[in-house]
């Protein structure tokens, strides 16, 4: 029974809004669905663009040969599209395979602020520059 004199009582003042969060979910989803299936086609057409060009090339197995640094830097993975290559594309894809949960964290900061949820705003920002600085502080850099 409601309380007279129309103020709520201690159990009804804070009522969850159940579509918000609903809304976010799907929201979130939407996003990490998106940025995997962007990256995939990114990958798989570096692939096609690599594999046209170098499928008659003996593979040598003997020597290690690890990254250029053309694909060390956000910047130089850019050139490389720009110019054409595959292992630039299939490279890019990777960045937006990593970029995808980050981009989901970053959301998620605006949807709690939305929601004024104070305490999850600080958590989500704190895993969020955690996870930027592992990104551009490890020499991925821009």
């Amino acid at each position: 029974m409601p309380p007279t004199g129309g103020q709520p009582s201690q159990s009804q003042s804070f009522q969850p809004q159940p579509w918000r969060d609903r809304r976010l979910e799907l929201i979130l989803g939407n996003l990490l669905r998106a940025g995997v299936l962007l990256s995939a086609a990114v990958v798989l057409a570096g692939a096609g663009v690599y594999l046209s060009r170098h499928a008659h090339e003996a593979a040598n197995y003997r020597v290690f040969r690890g990254e250029p640094a053309d694909y060390r830097t956000v910047s130089g993975v850019i050139h490389s599209v720009w110019s054409g290559r595959g292992q630039g594309l299939i490279q890019l894809g990777l960045l937006l395979l990593i970029a995808t949960p980050i981009a989901r964290v970053a959301f998620s900061v605006v949807g709690f602020s939305i929601e004024r949820d104070r305490m999850y705003v600080i958590f989500t920002v704190i895993v969020l520059v955690v996870l930027l600085f592992s990104l551009l502080g490890s020499g991925m850099g821009v």
